[in-house]
């Protein structure tokens, strides 16, 4: 199981993402892929203070990329969308 430090990986900023958390107070994530709802819930509460409503999760899979003959392969990797409370936000994702 993984640490509370490895269930998040990284916030996403995007375009959309930010227009999502300046509307609706949506959070994206990408998170470990072995990690499930109620541990990313957790993990961001513990790590942020704030409080999650709901969590919504994607499993992404790794796109093979070329370079000349040889072909590789990105990693899979899982995204999380979190609904915060009325009221809370995360700061690193204020300008």
């Amino acid at each position: 199981m993984p640490t509370v430090h490895e269930i998040i990986v990284r916030p996403l900023i995007t375009e959309k993402s930010s227009a999502a958390y300046q509307d609706r107070s949506e959070y994206t994530f990408e998170v470990h892929p072995k990690a499930s709802k109620p541990q990313i819930r957790a993990a961001i509460e513990q790590l942020f203070g704030v409080h999650v409503e709901t969590v919504w999760t994607s499993n992404h899979r790794g796109k093979v990329k070329r370079l000349g003959k040889t072909a590789g392969r990105r990693p899979n990797w899982k995204k999380a969308i979190v609904k915060l409370a009325e009221g809370d936000t995360i700061p690193i994702f204020e300008g």
